[in-house]
């Protein structure tokens, strides 16, 4: 299995095995360095079906709260527990442990509509 990881231009990113219908999303690194620590992570219900682009949820900080949204639709089918009591480990480890959630993608097509990681850097520069 190959992994496959895409951005948004909101600094979400998921990523999945190629040939799965499942992906674990997050933040991006540049994200959690733009807002400094985080003290509080806000994760969607499991269960909830989300649409591309749709609020998803809402990381807080010392200095802002910020949305974090879907970066494809599909239904969550887990949360991060580790951040009910452990913010920062998405400053730790933004893109690997520091995970949100996991989605089953209803619409694997949205995938290749978001940013690889050379145009994502690209365009957050």
């Amino acid at each position: 299995m190959v992994s496959r990881v895409r951005y948004t231009e909101s600094h979400e990113w998921i990523r999945w095995e190629e040939g799965e219908n499942i992906g674990t999303v997050g933040i991006t690194d540049h994200a959690q360095d733009l807002l400094g620590d985080l003290v509080f992570v806000e994760l969607p219900k499991i269960g909830a079906v989300l649409a591309q682009g749709q609020e998803a949820g809402v990381v807080e900080s010392v200095k802002a709260a910020s949305d974090v949204y879907a970066p494809v639709s599909g239904k969550v089918i887990k949360q991060n527990e580790v951040l009910d009591q452990s913010p920062g480990v998405v400053n730790q480890s933004a893109e690997q442990e520091g995970w949100l959630y996991q989605i089953e993608i209803t619409h694997p097509d949205e995938l290749e509509k978001l940013l690889d990681q050379k145009n994502y850097l690209a365009a957050v520069g």
